[in-house]
């Protein structure tokens, strides 16, 4: 039987896995991505940047890292050169089409309505329908010519961190325009080389909009140009838990959040009767963990000092995929001065600089850098050139509706990789990727969309629980080994990974508990 073509959009850590897997099952993928090489968004960072994860769980299961990366959080080149070197050793490359940029896909043979009336996914709960088939219209970079791909299936590992930014709404007059100094994005920053934007913070006053990773990274860039002749602003709404490292009061954070045992703790989506009772006596114990963790944070950052102790719980945090890793010494320069902490719900722009709402006095600026994200589904739903999917997007009340964060009930013929995250992406994708491949190849068999639909019902009220505000971001954050049982059983894999009851209590899960037999321990 022939196999089916599959496009595959982006060649980023989703992307090659996605045809890691499916050259693995027969599968002949075509990769369409828009810059020259991979690495997806390793391959522009801030100078800086470094992993946010340890290393043990930013890895591919059957592929570790080399020996010469000593260091459990390894800079973004010693990231990239790990991606790229997976890459050449699987020979994924001369799948890729390099500076092809997919600018629209569409549906030929599915009105608006045909999804809707199914009961099973893509018709017949099958991943290959007789109905039709995907149009890819890419753009070479390069000529700027544009070409036209038929294919089966679509696979959209465009990830959510990138392209489409997110730009703050200011009234009128009141928005960059009103400001004589410059506004870019951290995007546009991360975009320069590194003596360019070294050179774009020497000697001004910068306000940096954000508290994610890349604008602490920033900010601490900005100190090294300045110092305390030109502090930096961090302009910031919420403070968050922003941990100094993985040993909270010298105790692994793993265990305390990344084994079986911590999952007993919170409620979980289809959980029965006795976990549900289980998980509610353990609550206090889950409380006295979540405060353990913050008293270990408030007492290295000095948080009470500097007025950012958050609101809200640690367990939020990192169910919300919210966790970073404070740069090394960042409260320091904020004691020392050459950074300044400043809170606000809200701001807007004059000739001088930002007026900060509650304040009369502008604060004098010079260069503004908006770290405040990406508008990932915006970019997903834009990839649509027809209207037919734009719900895919889901509204201001829902996370993204995907079942496994995988596949949508109404959108035939199609999977998304990468855009729900985790604690580890890249753990995460490798074995979303390798249920994907599974579905492709037959060996995972749907329920009904009335069933996925209830199943995505569940995770939705345990996104709504656990998150709080921030639910929308789809994240598995506290779960994921609830969440990787349930691929493990639709593969028709034994969840269980490790060795004795024990150890499968107690100890952390990582990529390596699922490595293929071959190369695993």
């Amino acid at each position: 039987m022939e196999k089916k073509q599959i496009a595959i959009v982006g060649a980023g850590v989703s992307g090659l896995l996605a045809c890691k897997y499916l050259l693995s099952k027969g599968f002949h993928p075509i990769v369409f991505e828009a810059r020259s090489d991979i690495g997806g968004a390793w391959i522009k960072t801030v100078e800086t940047t470094k992993l946010q994860t340890p290393k043990q769980l930013y890895q591919f299961s059957d592929y570790p890292w080399p020996d010469s990366v000593t260091t459990d959080f390894p800079d973004h080149n010693q990231v990239l050169d790990y991606i790229q070197s997976y890459a050449s050793h699987f020979d994924l490359r001369k799948h890729i089409k390099f500076n092809r940029k997919v600018v629209g896909i569409e549906f030929e043979g599915l009105s608006g309505e045909d999804g809707k009336s199914w009961s099973f996914w893509n018709g017949n709960g099958q991943p290959f329908g007789s109905r039709g088939k995907w149009t890819v219209a890419v753009e070479d970079a390069k000529n700027h010519s544009t070409e036209v791909h038929q294919v089966d299936f679509v696979i959209l590992c465009v990830g959510r961190f990138s392209d489409v930014p997110n730009i703050p709404e200011f009234p009128p007059k009141k928005g960059p325009e009103a400001f004589h100094g410059k506004v870019i994005h951290s995007m546009d920053y991360s975009d320069m080389d590194y003596e360019a934007a070294a050179n774009l913070v020497k000697g001004k006053r910068v306000t940096v909009v954000g508290l994610q990773k890349s604008a602490l990274d920033i900010a601490m860039e900005c100190t090294t140009a300045n110092g305390l002749e030109n502090p930096c602003t961090v302009l910031y709404r919420t403070e968050h838990w922003n941990i100094p490292d993985y040993f909270p009061w010298g105790f692994p954070l793993a265990y305390l959040y990344l084994n079986r045992f911590a999952e007993l703790l919170v409620h979980k989506p289809g959980e029965g009767f006795l976990l549900g009772l289980l998980a509610t006596m353990l609550s206090p114990l889950r409380w006295a963990i979540s405060k353990f963790v913050e008293a270990d944070i408030k007492k290295k950052h000095r948080l009470a000092k500097f007025g950012m102790v958050p609101k809200h719980s640690f367990l939020q945090e990192l169910s919300s995929c919210l966790t970073i890793t404070v740069p090394e010494k960042f409260y320091d320069k904020v004691e020392e001065g050459s950074i300044i902490l400043k809170k606000s719900q809200d701001f807007s722009f004059c000739e001088d600089g930002i007026v900060v709402d509650g304040e009369t006095t502008p604060l004098k600026t010079d260069l503004v850098i908006l770290a405040t994200g990406f508008k990932g589904d915006v970019k997903l739903k834009n990839i649509f050139l027809s209207q037919t999917f734009h719900f895919l997007a889901g509204s201001p009340t829902e996370k993204l509706p995907l079942y496994r964060e995988i596949i949508h009930p109404q959108i035939p013929q199609l999977a998304i990789i990468g855009f729900s995250e985790s604690i580890s992406n890249l753990y995460t994708s490798e074995m979303r990727c390798r249920w994907l491949a599974e579905l492709l190849d037959g060996a995972v068999k749907l329920p009904s969309i009335k069933e996925m639909e209830e199943d995505m019902r569940k995770w939705d009220e345990y996104m709504k629980r656990y998150s709080g505000k921030y639910y929308r971001r789809s994240c598995i954050g506290a779960l994921h080994i609830w969440y990787n049982d349930q691929l493990c059983k639709d593969m028709g894999w034994n969840p269980k990974r490790k060795k004795g009851w024990f150890a499968e209590l107690f100890e952390p899960y990582g990529p390596v508990d699922y490595a293929p037999p071959s190369t695993s321990n």
